[in-house]
């Protein structure tokens, strides 16, 4: 093995540094990860790193070769049950021989973590076919359903990459919020950090006059803009991030008083959502992931350009209000894109 220079996608970001070296080298024990850290051999921007260090998009995990008395790597995972292979391939929207592009339900993760042993990541085998097993190249949250992009090849993988990174690839949501945001459409420019004191994995909105207190602060920016609404109860909106930081949207349609409906982290009360919406609404999560456009990763000049259709939570919630769930103009509501 010679060294190696690793750069981190977005799709890892968030993620531990020992978990993250433990799935790229599946050889290496905790204790071994921990002492190539301590000796330098792993290093992270040039520095040496705690193995509980949080990546980030763009860091750089440089590898030194590894000790050759390591055990061989293991494939004693678990096997993917009949169903989970059906009901991965029955996610499946798009595909060729560069690219997978999946309809991911509520509810399954799309990488693992604490008490999560099912998850999309580990189901990929299950779409290998005739060849490697499909790259995750970026993540949404658990809740939420929609498209989600996979690489079949390394090629594919860092030209997806990079098309996620410089804003090339165009992702737009459909959610489901509390009233009616005004103006109708506009840009929420809020910078996120992860809480503190009990909080997990909640992202808190920093204020502008409070950046430099808190340097592990990341710029957010999300448009919005109203698709229709229930009276002034519900709204149905279009979301774009044009940043893309872990709860991002959720987070930001809390902050500016608009919940999405069944986001028990960010969002209201069941009580309040019942309320506003009466009670025949799912508290699921309503955020979806429904529209991308994104250079195919082959360089050939083809954009994909792929619609997903909603779950059944909110294709009841769609009827309820009478919305129609197959309009394609979400981008028509959405100001001008920019940086």
């Amino acid at each position: 093995m010679t060294t190696e220079m690793i750069e981190i996608a977005a799709a890892d970001e968030g993620r531990r540094l020992d978990r993250w070296l433990r799935e790229r080298y599946p050889h290496l024990t905790q204790g071994r990860i921990e002492k190539l850290l301590r000796k330098g051999d792993i290093k992270v921007d040039g520095s040496k790193a705690k193995s509980n260090l949080r990546l980030t998009e763009y860091m750089s995990v440089l590898v030194r070769p590894l000790p050759n008395d390591a055990p061989p790597p293991k494939n004693d995972g678990p096997t993917i049950s009949a169903a989970d292979a059906r009901m991965m391939r029955e996610m499946v929207l798009y595909e060729d021989e560069s690219v997978i592009v999946l309809n991911k339900p509520p509810g399954i993760p799309v990488q693992g973590g604490t008490g999560q042993k099912r998850h999309i990541d580990g189901l990929l085998p299950a779409l290998a076919g005739e060849g490697s097993t499909p790259k995750l190249v970026h993540r949404i949250d658990k809740d939420t359903s929609g498209l989600l992009v996979l690489a079949r090849t390394g090629l594919a993988a860092r030209n997806l990459t990079a098309a996620f990174r410089s804003k090339a690839a165009r992702k737009t949501y459909w959610a489901l919020v509390i009233g009616v945001p005004k103006p109708r459409e506009g840009t929420i420019k809020a910078s996120l950090m992860k809480g503190a004191g009990g909080l997990g994995e909640k992202m808190v909105v920093v204020d502008r006059a409070e950046l430099s207190e808190n340097p592990e602060a990341k710029r957010a920016v999300t448009d919005y803009g109203i698709m229709d609404q229930a009276a002034t109860r519900a709204s149905w909106v279009t979301l774009r991030p044009v940043t893309g930081r872990t709860h991002q949207l959720r987070a930001h349609m809390s902050t500016i008083g608009h919940p999405i409906v069944g986001d028990g982290k960010y969002g209201p009360t069941a009580d309040e959502a019942e309320r506003r919406v009466q009670g025949a609404v799912s508290r699921k999560m309503h955020l979806h992931a429904r529209h991308i456009r994104i250079p195919h990763p082959d360089s050939n000049g083809k954009i994909l350009d792929l619609y997903a259709p909603l779950p059944d939570h909110m294709v009841h919630s769609w009827a309820l209000f009478g919305w129609d769930e197959n309009r394609t103009d979400d981008e028509d509501f959405l100001p001008e894109f920019r940086e």
